[in-house]
C-alpha cells in the first residue's frame, strides 16, 4: 500500500471525515522523494471540540509512522462542516517548500 493510501485510511478510520482530500505534492518540491510531501484538507465533525492546534497534534500523533519513514511535509487544512462551508469549501494552496522546488520557485 502506497503512502497516500495509508494516509488516508488512518484519517478515514480516526475522524470519519465528511469531506477529505489528500494531495501528493511531491512532485512540486527538489529531491527523489515520490511520497514525501501531502497537503491534508479535512472537514470532520470530530474536531468541533478542538482547538486548530490540537486537531494538528491528533493529526501528527497518528501519522507520527508515516512522518518518521519518508513523509517530509504535511500542509494540513482541518475544518469543522461548518468552518468549511463559511470558507465555501475551499482551502489555500499549500506554500513552497524551503528546500527548493523542481518549478524554481
Amino acid at each position: 500500500m502506497g503512502m497516500q493510501t495509508t494516509i488516508e485510511s488512518k484519517l478515514v478510520e480516526a475522524f470519519a471525515p465528511s469531506y477529505m482530500a489528500v494531495e501528493n505534492e511531491s512532485h512540486r518540491h527538489s529531491g527523489p522523494a515520490t511520497e514525501s510531501h501531502f497537503k491534508v484538507t479535512i472537514v470532520s465533525g470530530r474536531f468541533a471540540s478542538l482547538s486548530a492546534v490540537k486537531r494538528h497534534q491528533a493529526i501528527y500523533s497518528l501519522l507520527q509512522p508515516e512522518l518518521g519513514s519518508g513523509v517530509h511535509a504535511l500542509a494540513l487544512h482541518t475544518y469543522t462542516p461548518d468552518e468549511w462551508q463559511a470558507k465555501a469549501g475551499s482551502a489555500p494552496d499549500s506554500p513552497q517548500c524551503r528546500g527548493g522546488s523542481k518549478a524554481g520557485n
